[in-house]
């Protein structure tokens, strides 16, 4: 940010010099204890705003509470505890006036140690937009599989100071333009679920209208269905090959950017490879979720995925989209096994039961479904990508703030 842009009455501050940072709490070891409301991770909202509604409670020693019990204005940092695709340096603003709260051992508070020069919803504005800029994903580490934030980096900020009232008046003005900009969201995101549920809705009316000529068939009355190939680098032999794994299957579509190689023997060839009109079907990890392969070529499958090839072709579709409503309405749950890592076994599979209209009906209805799932999906690419826009113009409106445009 070069200075020579700059109103000559701002200047820059290191963040440990206008803050004192204060390590979170760890569950307590001596007594005598209180119990405390704690802030985590999980509490952190997308607009830099806490989520109270599941704090933790813990018993912790009171002589620790005392130094780390949160105050009206203090910012909580995110410094610990992110995935590898999950950057942490998240920074919420704890705006309660009373109650006994601190933040977990994951996070840290940040505490203005002058309010006389220095409002804390300027920073905290600042600190939200260094994050949502990219800005803080640079000074963490990984190396373990858990992203740390470089929290001597991180105090080594420098933050763009003007005079107090001027921080009043952009911190006004971010205000007001964060609260049209939520309430476009939230009118948006409603728009959003509306339009996926008119799919939905128009899915369970067709399969629930059950007219003249129909029937209900079990998958193993219409279909061959079995697993691929167990992924064993041990025992597996033959020559390397590109497979499907459950993380490649969409609902009616398919992610081919992250495919993996496991060797196959040639006699495997008919039983381990999908051909075009296959349906193929997640057992674990996202059980249920199904698409066709449309694809001239065969691709090689692994166990994780059911590979079903129904005797009468034009049921493939049928068979999907009566997939996704018994999913969407919950119904389908009832054919998984399994408390923790949910399962669609063979067995379940084989036995779940398809409501088939004559043959004749089918290319018909699912034409209709097609112009209602392409109408709804371009409404919500239509939604989304101004989701995109607002998220987007709220950065650049924090942009223009910290470099005196505003």
């Amino acid at each position: 940010m070069p200075a020579s842009k700059m109103n000559k009455l701002w200047e820059f501050k290191r963040l440990d010099d206008i803050c004192e940072l204060i390590n979170g709490l760890w569950i307590g070891e001596k007594p005598p204890f209180i119990k405390v409301g704690v802030f985590r991770n999980i509490n952190f909202r997308k607009d830099g705003l806490l989520d109270d509604s599941n704090i933790a409670y813990l018993d912790v020693e009171i002589r620790k509470y005392q130094k780390r019990r949160l105050l009206l204005g203090d910012l909580i940092l995110e410094k610990s505890g992110g995935g590898p695709k999950q950057p942490v340096g998240r920074v919420a603003l704890y705006n309660k006036s009373n109650g006994e709260y601190s933040c977990s051992n994951f996070t840290a508070a940040l505490r203005v140690k002058n309010p006389q020069s220095v409002d804390y919803r300027y920073l905290h504005k600042f600190l939200y937009w260094i994050h949502l800029s990219g800005i803080t994903e640079k000074i963490q580490s990984h190396s373990t599989g858990i992203r740390n934030l470089d929290v001597n980096a991180y105090k080594r900020i420098e933050i763009p100071m003007p005079q107090l009232p001027e921080q009043r008046r952009i911190v006004a003005i971010l205000d007001e333009a964060f609260a049209e900009i939520a309430v476009a969201k939230a009118s948006t995101e409603k728009n959003l679920n509306n339009a996926k549920a008119l799919f939905e809705s128009y899915l369970q009316s067709v399969f629930n209208q059950r007219g003249k000529g129909w029937v209900e068939k079990a998958v193993d009355d219409i279909a061959d269905h079995l697993l691929g190939k167990m992924l064993d680098k041990a025992k597996n032999r033959g020559t390397l090959q590109l497979y499907l794994r459950n993380i490649n299957v969409r609902w009616f579509a398919f992610d081919l950017s992250n495919l993996l190689e496991m060797r196959f023997l040639e006699d495997e060839y008919s039983k381990c490879t999908i051909k075009k009109g296959d349906v193929i079907i997640c057992e674990g990890g996202y059980p249920g979720r199904a698409a066709i392969w449309n694809e001239e070529y065969p691709i090689y499958f692994q166990k994780a995925l059911h590979r079903v090839r129904f005797y009468k072709q034009e049921y493939s579709k049928w068979f999907v989209y009566y997939l996704y409503s018994q999913e969407k309405s919950g119904e389908l749950k009832q054919y998984f096994t399994g408390t923790g890592i949910l399962h669609f076994t063979g067995e379940a599979l084989g036995r779940f039961k398809l409501p088939l209209p004559p043959l004749s009906e089918v290319p018909y209805l699912i034409a209709n479904i097609d112009d209602i799932y392409a109408e709804t999906q371009r409404l919500v690419s239509l939604y989304q990508k101004k989701l995109a826009a607002l998220d987007e113009l709220k950065r650049s409106l924090l942009h223009r703030a910290f470099n005196d445009e505003l």
